[in-house]
């Protein structure tokens, strides 16, 4: 029977913004599914150079698939899932596969980081409930190396320009092959080690179909390039193959010491480093990597790159909340030297592009972040060097001097001490949506969250230097009075619309949530806060998320679905974001009574947080999805693993962990 597996994605990223992932199914179901997929311009310009593996084990008893291909039209052959008996994604992914003749073979695979390289690994494993087979005294592992060479967004189509023919490269040990191909000029060789024989065999294998591409309207088929075959003897011992990136990427130690050895070396490393961090800590891991000579955060796999927004709101998680500190500063010094006209970009794009200065809110986040990384490393003893002190602060300084002042898009304070942004055709917050060049949700005036940001980060700053308190002051004595509304019992999401004064959009949505929790300044409090909380908790709130328009407002959209313009229509209109789960919960706790505060912490990690967890091993293995559906049954959709999803997932347990240690320390002995 086969094995009910479950229906996640597996992820092991490189430190440098390249990556292996796939399906614990074994079948790619995505373009970005890949086992070797590197950053040319770290964390950017990301190729894909080995999609994957086609894979068998011949023993007397015939030969038994042990990879799952997906053909056009929906046709998997072969299905070597069929035999899965186990997996587990700890420390890295490991299937176990019991065949028919009862052989027994365990299948492992780890990228090491630093460098852009994979090691897979196949072993026999004696299975004690069945009799020896005759498949562990002879068991010949053929494996094909399937290769397009492309940019990560795109697909290969079979071509007389591909070269498959293999160059051997000196220096390895006589018992193992360690050829290199170049398939394109242009574009990085691929080197390959393995305690095996190779033998070329070039051939095209056509039509792969990837259902994950089909479902959000995108083109799905794809022809890859098969240069041969290694063959191993898996009754002499373990089978391995390193694939590794570029021409120098393995030493001239690791290809003496050998395929078997190097990774043996290079598993006792990652399995020391992995054991020494718990399991969202090794998820926050992921979306640390190289930018420069400093550090970044990669927004979500597979497809996104470093954002700034997202960079600053997930390293509150992902670093502050997971105690590395160095970190937070490397990424905030590497982010500091982008800082033009007081705005950070919202996203560097791959390929060297010019960075897009597109997002009111991501300096704001970047201002929140320096204080809270500074107010941490004060209170963990971790100095932060003066020169990295200067940096960071003359950014924050040189971003409320230009937003005060004005600077593109309309970004400017206005008399009342609140922000003003916007302009037609552009989409400056979070709700950054466009479709055919029409922006879904504009937003253009004074958005509830940016003035809940604005005034943090005036009211952060401020104790350093006072000339930002008048400002301050008039923003939040201005803040109630024009976002609350009496009649419907909630903030507006944007005031002032389009430069109209008194003009308000009243459409329920959860930016609100950032005036009552989630920042350091709260900016309502009682009766009125806990009015926000309720009809949030209300209208808003899905078993994992909060969606980004209530039910019955117009233009609500219930499920993320269709092509890329229907889904991008439907991003902000409705589809859930566990993303703002945090500042839900904390403000959720703040405006519990004291009184109820221990029930208010069993509450939250029943409702809140249980259901986060579970998600960890349902979409992307060990990590929280981008989006979901706003209805049942609340489909995990976008990148698999999110950032700041994880980041914010992190913050909120140690917020119910906070809430409930009073009431523990009461009960102990």
């Amino acid at each position: 029977m086969r094995l009910e597996l479950p229906r996640g994605e597996w992820l092991e990223p490189d430190g440098l913004g390249g990556f292996a992932s796939g399906t614990v199914a074994l079948a790619r179901t995505r373009r970005y599914h890949a086992l070797l997929l590197a950053a040319k311009a770290p964390p950017a310009d990301r190729v894909v150079l080995v999609n994957g593996l086609d894979a068998g084990l011949t023993t007397p008893a015939g030969t038994f698939a042990l990879s799952s291909q997906r053909y056009a039209p929906s046709v998997t052959h072969p299905d070597g899932a069929d035999s899965i008996t186990a997996f587990t994604r700890e420390p890295w992914p490991t299937w176990t596969f019991s065949l028919p003749d009862g052989t027994r073979v365990v299948h492992e695979v780890f990228v090491p980081p630093g460098a852009p390289r994979i090691a897979l690994s196949w072993r026999l494993e004696a299975d004690p409930a069945a009799a020896p087979s005759a498949g562990l005294d002879a068991a010949t592992l053929e494996v094909r190396p399937l290769l397009s060479v492309r940019d990560f967004h795109a697909l290969a189509h079979e071509n007389a320009a591909c070269r498959m023919d293999a160059e051997p490269v000196a220096g390895a040990r006589a018992s193992d092959a360690c050829v290199r191909f170049r398939p394109y000029r242009d574009q990085p060789a691929i080197t390959m080690l393995a305690n095996a024989a190779f033998e070329s065999a070039p051939a095209w294998y056509r039509q792969f179909e990837y259902d994950e591409e089909k479902a959000r309207g995108l083109d799905a088929i794809e022809d890859l390039a098969a240069p041969g075959v290694f063959r191993f003897d898996l009754a002499r011992g373990p089978a391995v193959l390193v694939l590794a990136a570029f021409d120098d990427t393995l030493t001239a130690t690791e290809k003496k010491r050998g395929a078997v050895a190097t990774r043996e070396a290079w598993a006792a490393k990652e399995t020391a480093r992995r054991g020494a961090l718990g399991p969202l800590e090794r998820s926050a891991d992921a979306y640390l990597v190289r930018r420069g000579k400093g550090k970044t955060i990669i927004a979500g796999y597979p497809w996104f790159g470093d954002w700034g927004r997202d960079t600053f709101i997930a390293l509150r998680g992902l670093c502050l909340a997971t105690g590395r500190i160095a970190d937070a500063r490397a990424i905030l010094v590497e982010w500091a030297g982008a800082v033009s006209e007081g705005m950070l970009p919202n996203r560097f794009p791959d390929g060297g592009e010019t960075p897009e200065y597109n997002a009111v809110d991501a300096s704001l986040w970047y201002v929140i972040a320096v204080h809270e990384t500074l107010a941490a490393a004060l209170a963990t003893g971790s100095p932060v060097p003066a020169a990295e002190r200067r940096r960071m602060e003359a950014a924050v300084d040189a971003i409320l001097a230009s937003y005060a002042k004005g600077t593109r898009y309309g970004i400017h304070a206005n008399g009342d001490g609140l922000l003003s942004a916007g302009e037609p055709g552009v989409q400056l917050t979070w709700m950054d949506a466009r479709v055919d060049g029409r922006v879904i949700t504009p937003r253009i005036g004074k958005p509830v969250e940016i003035q809940a940001l604005w005034l943090n980060a005036l009211g952060q700053t401020m104790a350093r230097d006072p000339r930002w308190r008048d400002l301050y002051e008039r923003g939040r004595a201005s803040f109630e009075r024009k976002f609350w509304s009496d009649e419907l019992g909630w903030l507006y999401d944007v005031v002032d619309v389009d430069g109209v004064l008194g003009a308000n959009d009243a459409r329920l949505r959860p930016n609100q949530v950032f005036a009552v929790g989630g920042l350091p300044l709260r900016l309502l409090e009682g009766p009125r806060a806990r009015a926000v909380v309720d009809v949030i908790e209300a209208r808003l709130l899905t078993p994992r998320a909060l969606r980004t328009l209530a039910p019955g407002e117009p233009g609500y959209a219930p499920h993320y679905e269709g092509g890329p313009a229907e889904r991008d229509a439907e991003y902000h209109q409705g589809t859930a974001w566990p993303w703002l789960m945090a500042a839900f919960v904390d403000a959720w706790l703040a405006t519990r009574t004291p009184a109820a505060s221990s029930t208010a912490a069993r509450v939250a990690r029943e409702r809140f947080l249980a259901p986060l967890v579970a998600h960890l091993e349902s979409a992307g293995l060990g990590h929280v999805s981008e989006i979901e559906d706003a209805e049942p049954d609340f489909t995990p959709r976008g990148c698999p693993f999110q950032a700041w999803s994880v980041g914010e997932l992190i913050r909120l347990t140690q917020l119910v962990e906070r809430a409930d240690a009073p009431h523990e320390a009461k009960a102990a002995p």
